[in-house]
């Protein structure tokens, strides 16, 4: 939340200039350079304590240490799983398994892999 609440004071910033620097005629690249680094130099100097706070936020959330963000469709698959096990004590779940495949298994010779139809 600290992370978007400084990125909107930033906009807000950034937005007036970029209007007013279009108004003077700039023309719209300039206007973009020059209100980026304005908007940029106000909130360096003037919103500390937010952009530390943001700075904070995106470190916990990229460390590693935050919990997982996850989809509506993801909770409701939890959720319907958990009823699952819940109604029926015998039946396992198996977390981060995968279906072995099914096909030829690889003997480690080459003749083994090749392509039948090539012979």
């Amino acid at each position: 939340m600290a992370f978007l609440k400084y990125s909107l004071i930033r906009l807000a910033l950034f937005a007036p200039l970029f209007a007013l620097f279009l108004y003077v005629q700039l023309g719209w690249f300039l206007a973009v350079l020059c209100a980026g680094m304005m908007a940029f130099a106000i909130s360096y100097l003037f919103f500390q304590k937010q952009r530390d706070a943001a700075a904070a936020a995106l470190h916990y959330r990229l460390s590693g240490k935050a919990r997982p963000l996850r989809s509506a469709g993801e909770v409701a698959d939890a959720d319907a799983e958990d009823r699952l096990v819940d109604a029926h004590p015998d039946i396992t779940v198996h977390k981060d398994s995968r279906p072995k495949a099914s096909g030829p298994k690889d003997s480690g010779n080459p003749r083994d892999s090749e392509d039948p139809r090539a012979s």
